[in-house]
């Protein structure tokens, strides 16, 4: 595989600009090839399990319209000013897949996915700002990018997109295929398709909240039927004459409670492993319709080898690993190939039958292939 930034050595970019300052890498992907054709993509916007937006601004008037969409519900391609973009195209298309793969250089649990936009001449989706990293990378046509450090976040009222009001940029740069764009987190920008159509192949990453990482982990705390689960008691009270007033016996006690409760390492580590690791809601996964039996697992293990289905998210922390938000906890033995297949997205054909040896890794193993999580071979047959 190819250097993922061209001649810029990867720690020299995580020392230098890596949230600190966008970086500009020409033939960061010498001779550039969209991952998959203008038809493929319009023909996975048009599906209803792939997320899919239309940007435009005929006549100076902006609109949003979220798909998916038919065949005749989007402009003609001669049409100027209007953007298509689809999500999450990785997870639908090999190709896709293997580019997300070239940013494996940062932590799985904080790439989010692969976005690619299809813009007529002059589309885009305006001056914005975005709350996480993103590599822009062209791989047809050319796009203009004007960029710019953030001084006033008040947006375009009115609109249905979030549009910088007072965008001053302070950089302009014109991508050719091949060429590729580094923003961080809070810098402005906005690409527009110049001299024709073009292709963007957009990679962002997660960047969790505190609130969004607390909603899951006291809703992981309220599903565990586990612990002390303590239920409140008022023996004694008198009769009231102010039934529409709370208690001062019921606030006290739950607010005691709220003040009092602290979850325990292991379940914060549980919480942190599993909401990495959560699909997203529109991602779904194609079980197989007949489950291999034991027998017929081993042989096809042993020929073929393991891999992650292209939509599975993994991690591991010691010997807890996390997978389409779910957690288990292997033997040392289980746990060095379960790492091996987080660090690789597949277990090689074992043909020695090492890690087909361990019978609560090959259980495992078979459950999250019976879940469609995992396939025989690798990502190359598909």
């Amino acid at each position: 595989m190819q250097p993922p930034l061209g001649d810029l050595d990867v720690d020299r970019f995580m020392a230098r600009y890596w949230q600190r300052r966008p970086c500009l890498i020409r033939a960061a992907l010498p001779g550039a090839q969209p991952p998959l054709s203008r038809a493929e993509l319009f023909t996975l916007a048009g599906r209803d399990d792939v997320e899919s937006r239309l940007v435009s601004a005929f006549d100076g008037r902006w609109r949003l319209v979220h798909g998916p969409f038919g065949a005749r519900s989007l402009p003609a391609r001669s049409r100027p000013g209007w953007t298509l973009l689809v999500q999450g195209v990785d997870g639908h298309h090999r190709a896709a897949r293997h580019l997300l793969d070239r940013f494996r250089f940062i932590a799985e649990c904080r790439l989010d996915d692969l976005m690619i936009s299809w813009a007529s001449e002059g589309g885009g989706v305006g001056p914005h700002v975005d709350s996480y990293d993103v590599f822009l990378l062209q791989v047809e046509g050319s796009r203009r990018w004007r960029l710019g450090p953030v001084r006033d976040a008040a947006m375009v009222p009115g609109l249905p997109l979030k549009i910088l009001s007072r965008f001053e940029p302070t950089e302009q740069h014109d991508l050719a295929p091949g060429d590729m764009l580094y923003l961080p987190p809070g810098w402005g920008h906005d690409g527009v398709a110049i001299g024709g159509p073009c292709m963007t192949c957009s990679v962002g990453f997660r960047a969790p909240s505190r609130q969004e990482l607390l909603r899951h982990l006291l809703a992981d705390a309220a599903d565990d039927p586990g612990g002390d689960d303590p239920r409140f008691t008022d023996a004694g009270s008198r009769a009231t004459r102010r039934p529409g007033a709370i208690p001062g016996a019921l606030s006290d006690t739950l607010t005691r409670w709220a003040r009092d409760w602290r979850p325990r390492p292991t379940e914060i580590d549980r919480a942190i492993g599993c909401f990495l690791t959560e699909p997203k809601a529109s991602v779904w996964f194609d079980a197989p319709t007949r489950p291999p039996t034991p027998a017929r697992f081993d042989r096809a293990a042993r020929s073929h080898g393991l891999c992650l289905d292209r939509r599975s998210r993994v991690a591991y922390r010691g010997r807890w690993f996390f997978i389409n938000g779910e957690a288990c906890a292997m033997p040392a033995t289980g746990a060095r190939w379960l790492r091996a297949l987080a660090d690789r997205r597949r277990l090689a054909p074992a043909m020695d039958a090492r890690w087909l040896d361990d019978g609560d890794l090959v259980r495992l193993l078979r459950t999250w292939l019976g879940h469609g999580w995992l396939r025989f071979g690798s990502d190359d047959d598909a």
